[in-house]
């Protein structure tokens, strides 16, 4: 029997954007989002030099920029620690807003989405997504939500430039919004927050890596937590205390079989409603390179739309209440059964 989801409506959320179409957390890849259905749009948010949210993958952006081609920015490449791991590039966090404006997005994954894009787009601010938001869900008549990520809390608040009261104060006044986090800390503060401003509108999601993995916020506090504990049903009833939904991968929901099909769902779904949490869960892209070995159909750059709506529509079954993609129109068609 099929799980039933605890949403009245699963959401599809587009993961960065339209990412599978344009380059990745730029105004033009939300647009192209809610264009084609998406019911949240998702920001990955980190921190310039000079205090405002943007939105980027991660904080190093020389993946995701022409910052390496920019000779007066040569020097700012380095070597950091972040969440525990040696990372060489350039970060926003040495860059003031102006700075980051002068560069231009680019394509994370070239080789399977081709460079046609390259050079066209800003880095936007968390202020311009949601004022994109606002006026697309405004001219559409329907609400279009927003479901930022904090990225790399600990590091940022180390700092000097903790990102939670910066987002708090900047969250606009109607309109759904979900604050996403691998972390816990954080989100527990978001929570005495939201109730202590009475922000109705705001849910959190407690975001879930694979085991052994753990939270940093736990690791660099020297806590024994990890992402396995956090699955059971102990685990999911103390995450329930604090968070509205868990974002685990497709393949915790899913795991694939020895052949590279989709197997037996786990009791991940089952568990976490019965704890009261949604299950969103991320992330469904339609190349071939992503889907499971069984679904796929030709090279790993082709796109397999009947093999992606094959996928999510199993996840559909196992009981989700929401998906992240970086297709969204593929999405909604899966999700409305088109």
């Amino acid at each position: 029997m099929a799980e039933r989801p605890l949403a009245k409506q699963v959401a599809v959320i587009a993961h960065r954007g339209a990412s599978a179409w344009l380059p990745e957390h730029t105004l033009a890849a939300y647009a192209r989002a809610i264009d084609d259905g998406a019911d949240f749009i998702e920001p990955d948010l980190v921190m310039t030099k000079d205090g405002v949210l943007v939105a980027r993958h991660e904080n190093e952006i020389s993946g995701t920029t022409d910052v390496a081609a920019h000779a007066e920015f040569a020097a700012r490449c380095t070597t950091k620690q972040i969440d525990g791991a040696a990372v060489t590039g350039w970060f926003t966090e040495d860059f003031t807003l102006a700075e980051l404006k002068t560069l231009r997005a680019r394509e994370r994954l070239p080789a399977l989405r081709g460079t046609a894009h390259d050079g066209l787009y800003a880095v936007p601010t968390w202020d311009e997504i949601a004022a994109l938001a606002q006026a697309a869900g405004a001219a559409r008549g329907r609400a279009v939500g927003l479901i930022p990520e904090i990225k790399h809390g600990t590091y940022f608040r180390g700092i000097g430039l903790a990102m939670e009261e910066v987002l708090l104060n900047a969250l606009p006044a109607a309109g759904p919004v979900e604050i996403q986090s691998f972390e816990t800390a954080n989100l527990r503060h978001l929570d005495t927050e939201r109730r202590r401003r009475g922000l109705r509108n705001v849910r959190l999601l407690q975001l879930l890596d694979a085991p052994p993995a753990q939270p940093y916020d736990i690791a660099a506090a020297g806590g024994a937590l990890d992402y396995a504990a956090m699955t059971t049903p102990q685990g999911l009833r103390e995450i329930a205390r604090y968070a509205d939904a868990i974002g685990p991968s497709t393949r915790a929901v899913l795991p694939l079989t020895a052949e590279g099909k989709l197997g037996a769902p786990t009791h991940l779904v089952r568990d976490a409603h019965a704890a009261g949490l949604e299950v969103h869960v991320w992330t469904f892209r339609p190349e071939n390179a992503f889907l499971p070995p069984a679904l796929r159909d030709g090279a790993d750059a082709q796109r397999n739309e009947a093999g992606s709506i094959e996928e999510i529509r199993a996840h559909l079954v196992a009981g989700i209440d929401a998906f992240f993609t970086d297709d969204p129109a593929l999405g909604r068609r899966a999700a409305d059964g088109g």
